[in-house]
């Protein structure tokens, strides 16, 4: 039997009381259109189980049909007669169109432009005829206003994302399933968007176990519950931070607010890359792709691991409906969990060798190099920027390695210019140049291997290259000789030894600025 919930300040008893009774009588709803969905236990690497509530295998691949679905069903007579209305970033709308498909209640939909493309053509198949797709404004608060005022202005009746008790308590089965599972957890980790979800399992697990640790989760830069806490009333953002687009939502809910201020246990607020690390995470350990805010309530366990050593922690996968495209920029992010992931621009001399002798110095620290950019631009100095991957405690070594070789360097992790890779040089200074993409693979030292093979051939004037976890790594590169002689012999050792290269044609040649326009000499790679 559920214990009896004790008086919160902030949080009466009475609210809590009445939305656990809501959510007890929204199980006799929601199973109306999907069954429960799994539960899974996770042996997770610092020692602690993940009980992991799968709603990414629900129909819609999220959670938000729950709520959804018990709104319109507890007030389906109006809806029949009315429709619907309601906005969102995605998952939402999903679950109000086939909410609305399956009660034959037509339904108008306003989602952001900014909006996945996945989600929206979710939302129109789901909605099978019976939803109508409205794209209004970049983010979810534009649609959210567009709605509001449609729906005023058309007496539909409003289908709010978060905000509303039978919303909230159609989320909060979640939480239902969870305790009733055979492995309760210690601690449950639930994402905040507008605080439908954290409200209605919260509280669940608070009357089912007031001992039970409750943490809940936002993203940075669209902190909107933390912003509600420090102010003691919902506040609205500025701006919001859209990488975890299905949590970003500048104004908590004044309900949601009410609720959760009393029954959190704390917040945490997880950056992008912390998000990213915990999306891998999903794929290594339940091979899963969620979206980004799917995996906030990872984020912040993988953060807390040494308290939530020995322990059984409830992470909910709220949703999966991420769009294909994105993976790659993920991907990148992934690496920089905790200071995993840094950047280094490192003055070197500009002459041949000079890179070979920079990667031979940090070796011993036994990192990874995720990237490497230099350009060429200046006569005697060069300055790339190198990206490492590897354990926090090694970067302190490598410091070390680079300060007593002599070599300047600053730590540029944070520059805003690094993620768009930008590696300037200049073309004029290029003698007898050769551009081409190289392929090499992907292991420790083949770089090197390769640069101590032509160092004293060739000069690097260009080279960028990202580790993306192919077994093939490429680059591309453009190198400089002092002679036409150096340059033919250099091209002899590729032929003999590799790498493996794809040639460049002329217009990109021209595009790098390679070949004079004024009728001088053009050198490309075709002649391999």
């Amino acid at each position: 039997m559920p214990r009896q919930q004790k008086e919160t300040p902030g949080a009466p008893v009475a609210k809590i009381t009445e939305l656990f009774r809501q959510v007890m009588k929204a199980r006799t709803r929601v199973y109306r259109l999907f069954p429960p969905t799994p539960t899974e236990s996770h042996q997770m690497p610092g020692g602690w189980i993940m009980l992991l509530k799968r709603e990414d295998l629900s129909e819609i691949h999220s959670y938000k049909w729950r709520g959804a679905f018990n709104f319109m069903a507890a007030r389906e007579r109006e809806a029949r007669r009315r429709g619907v209305c309601a906005a969102s970033a995605g998952n939402h709308a999903q679950g109000v169109a086939v909410s609305a498909a399956r009660l034959g209640v037509k339904a108008v939909l306003f989602m952001p432009k900014s909006a996945p493309r996945l989600k929206v053509e979710s939302v129109a198949r789901l909605g099978d005829g019976h939803a109508e797709i409205r794209l209004e404004g970049d983010t979810f608060d534009d649609a959210a206003a567009a709605a509001s005022a449609f729906a005023g202005a058309e007496g539909l009746l409003h289908v709010p994302p978060y905000d509303d008790l039978l919303v909230m308590a159609g989320q909060g089965v979640v939480g239902d399933e969870m305790m009733t599972s055979p492995d309760r957890p210690t601690a449950v980790y639930v994402q905040i968007g507008g605080g439908g979800l954290a409200a209605g399992v919260a509280s669940v697990i608070k009357t089912y176990d007031p001992a039970v640790r409750v943490i809940g989760v936002e993203a940075e830069g669209q902190a909107s519950m933390t912003a509600a806490f420090e102010a003691g009333r919902p506040v609205t953002l500025p701006r919001v931070d859209i990488f975890c687009d299905g949590t970003a939502v500048k104004t908590a809910g004044t309900l949601t607010y009410g609720v959760l201020r009393g029954l959190l246990d704390g917040i945490v607020t997880v950056t992008a890359a912390e998000v990213a690390a915990a999306m891998e995470e999903l794929w290594r350990a339940a091979r899963v792709i969620s979206e980004p805010s799917g995996a906030m309530g990872l984020a912040a366990a993988r953060r807390n691991e040494r308290e939530n050593a020995g322990r059984t922690v409830g992470v909910i996968l709220s949703g999966a409906n991420l769009d294909f495209r994105r993976l790659g920029t993920i991907a990148r992010r992934s690496g920089d969990p905790a200071g995993r992931q840094a950047y280094y621009q490192v003055e070197i001399p500009e002459r041949p060798g000079a890179m070979l002798a920079f990667l031979k110095t940090i070796a011993p620290a036994g990192l990874n190099i995720s990237h490497l950019m230099v350009g060429q631009y200046g006569a005697d100095l060069a300055y790339p920027v190198v990206g490492f991957d590897g354990p926090a405690e090694d970067f302190a070594y490598l410091g070390e390695l680079m300060a007593f070789a002599g070599y300047k360097y600053q730590d540029v992790t944070g520059r805003p210019d690094i993620p768009f890779r930008v590696a300037p040089y200049q073309p004029s200074l290029l003698r007898h140049p050769f551009a081409a993409i190289l392929h090499f693979p992907e292991r420790p030292g083949a770089l090197t291997e390769f640069l101590e093979r032509v160092a004293s051939l060739t000069n690097i004037s260009y080279f960028n290259y990202v580790h993306t976890g192919e077994q093939v790594g490429r680059a591309l590169a453009v190198f400089s000789f002092e002679s036409a002689s150096m340059r033919e012999g250099f091209l002899d050792n590729l032929r003999a030894h590799g790498p493996e290269i794809t040639p460049l044609p002329r217009d990109t040649n021209h595009a790098l600025g390679l070949i004079e326009t004024s009728g001088g000499r053009h050198y490309d790679a075709l002649a391999l």
